[in-house]
């Protein structure tokens, strides 16, 4: 399966989505809300009905009371009025409320969706996508989604039903000049249903520009060291110039398209207006008509038209929404392309793992292991050695199921590592990555990531199951102990300090099989020594996997494999290791 959500080759306009489709799949997320939604519509109702009688009375009155100069009548008139105006104030705030509380309610379940979603992916997809556009749809894609339901959706329905009751109302009163009345209108809804799509796509397309221009960002300060370092800051200023001049001129594009419906919304109110005008002194001057509902008729060619010129504005935030929830739903109908299978009966065997016949590639065509078959027996060390790019990093990332085999099998406890649950697998498995990554709290908060046996021990308690696996004298290295503060992703400690802590981390869950990448490539001989003595007080039936390029580091192993070139074999002695490696470094 591929995760790429993308378009590498510049920003292209995305393939074309069914508009109803998508709606119905928008209208999908309010789930609970929808009885709150249900009170809000009704609320709108009112308020609008409120506001549409309103023309009609003054029509009335005008003709009832002031053409006949019975004043007091219109005193009455002007009373009923005001009492319907503050009744439609108090259901326009309420209805603003509601749907005002909705929005939010629905950001906060879209946006855990989303971040659920991306929990549940493996990390071949973090590898296709940039960091910076998926923060990028979580943030900006969902907050746009919400503008629309907490502010525009009550004005959208707002004006659908004052235009409804309004064309209701004119052709009521006169259906010839109600039907000129809309006219304008019905050229309006074909000029809308044609140009949408367009709008649509266009704001598609800025959404996906700045994704990469907030990845483009992160990348650059994620790299920013390296970036001085290397004195490189016109390169940095230089790509962000290019990204950031592509995503305005998109944004352009985009604001010159939602921007298109106002001027002819406008356009077309006027000519309504004057459709009416003139039709009405007509009808007066044949005696057809009256003044007073000429003057009704005129509030509600308003009604009906000033609606429309908000809904010009409101149908370009509209297709804003749509984009983002495409942008959005291409997350949520992701799966997982590592599906925990059906298990089978497990095999009696000494082995902890077998790979059997294991071929992977990251790029079809282009394998890094080709029918690769060993075994890995319980309680020994091994050493896997070979050119940098030879497959070592991917062979462990296979063993812990990061990916799975493109063909062939890989056994681990006598079972397929493919039907054990995510909960099983990592218990069995520790790995210390060649770059470990920390988190922002204590210490204390990053040895128990994930470890559930010691989720609620104290930090006395802790200390001592420290000291009894002999991983206090590394904690001595921290001022502050377990409550130092780590910052965020680690910064202000060294690597090799990171290192230290992801080697607790691992070593406390005592694992079945540990795995080592370069866990020793940033520190110092008297700590590596330490770690040593540390690994040698595991459980006797743990299985260590030790993956170095500095070969002091795996002259203990009970046994070393040679990776290179798709293959993986026994290199037998120490010095047959050391041979295989300058005959890699040699043929590279």
């Amino acid at each position: 399966m591929s995760y790429n959500l993308n378009i590498k080759k510049g920003i292209q306009a995305p393939e074309k989505v069914s508009t109803t489709r998508t709606v119905k799949r928008l209208l999908a997320l309010m789930g609970k809300e929808r009885k709150n939604l249900n009170i809000a519509l009704i609320f709108i109702l009112i308020n609008s009905g409120l506001n549409l009688v309103a023309p009609y009375l003054v029509g009335h009155a005008v003709d009832t009371y002031i053409v006949t100069k019975h004043y007091e009548g219109v005193i009455q008139y002007s009373i009923i009025l005001f009492g319907v105006f503050l009744l439609a104030l108090v259901s326009g705030y309420t209805q603003t409320q509601l749907m005002g509380r909705v929005g939010q309610r629905m950001l906060f379940n879209l946006r855990n969706m989303v971040f659920n979603k991306l929990q549940e992916l493996p990390i071949d997809f973090f590898n296709q996508n940039k960091a910076g556009d998926l923060i990028s749809r979580i943030n900006n894609d969902t907050d746009k989604i919400n503008q629309f339901f907490s502010q525009s959706l009550v004005q959208f329905m707002s004006s659908i039903f004052s235009m409804i009751g309004a064309g209701v109302f004119m052709l009521s009163i006169n259906v010839k000049l109600g039907l000129a009345a809309l006219i304008p209108a019905f050229v309006l809804w074909i000029f809308t249903r044609s140009i949408s799509p367009w709008v649509k796509n266009r704001n598609m397309v800025n959404m996906k520009s700045t994704g990469l221009l907030s990845a483009e960002i992160q990348e650059s300060l994620n790299n920013f060291k390296v970036i001085v370092a290397f004195n490189r800051r016109d390169y940095f200023r230089k790509r962000f110039d290019e990204v950031n001049a592509e995503n305005y001129q998109n944004s352009v594009k985009a604001g010159i398209a939602n921007n298109m419906f106002t001027p002819v919304f406008g356009f077309s109110s006027n000519i309504g207006q004057m459709v009416v005008l003139a039709f009405g002194i007509y009808l007066i001057a044949v005696g057809q008509f009256s003044v007073g509902l000429l003057i009704s008729f005129l509030a509600y060619i308003t009604q009906f038209y000033n609606p429309l010129r908000q809904i010009a504005a409101l149908w370009a935030n509209f297709q804003v929404a749509l984009a983002g929830w495409v942008r959005i739903s291409q997350i949520l109908v992701l799966e997982n392309n590592l599906p925990v299978m059906e298990s089978a009966t497990a095999k009696n065997t000494t082995n902890l793992m077998s790979f059997q016949h294991v071929s992977f590639s990251y790029i079809p065509g282009n394998d890094i292991l080709k029918d690769v078959s060993f075994d890995l027996e319980k309680g020994k060390t091994y050493a896997f050695v070979g050119p940098t790019g030879g497959g070592k990093t991917t062979t462990a990332s296979l063993m812990a199921r990061l990916y799975d085999p493109t063909d062939g099998q890989i056994i681990l406890d006598g079972v397929d590592i493919r039907t054990m649950d995510i909960e099983t697998r990592t218990s069995k498995i520790g790995f210390i990555l060649q770059e470990p990554f920390l988190f922002s709290g204590t210490i204390r908060d990053n040895i128990l990531y994930g470890n559930v046996e010691y989720s609620n021990i104290t930090n006395e308690a802790l200390a001592l199951v420290l000291k009894d696996s002999g991983l206090d004298g590394l904690l001595e290295r921290f001022d502050g102990g377990l409550t130092a503060e780590i910052k965020s992703s680690g910064d202000g400690i060294s690597l090799g300090q990171k290192q230290l802590i992801a080697f607790i981390r691992a070593v406390l869950r005592k694992p079945e099989l540990l795995i080592l990448d370069e866990a020793t490539a940033n520190i110092d001989t008297v700590t590596e020594q330490l770690l040593d003595s540390i690994l040698k007080r595991l459980p006797e039936s743990t299985t260590r996997i030790i993956i170095a390029h500095r070969l002091n580091t795996i002259e203990n192993a009970d046994e070393i494999y040679f990776i290179n070139s798709g293959a993986v074999t026994k290199a037998g002695s120490m010095q047959d290791a050391v041979n295989l490696l300058l005959k890699g470094k040699r043929e590279s």
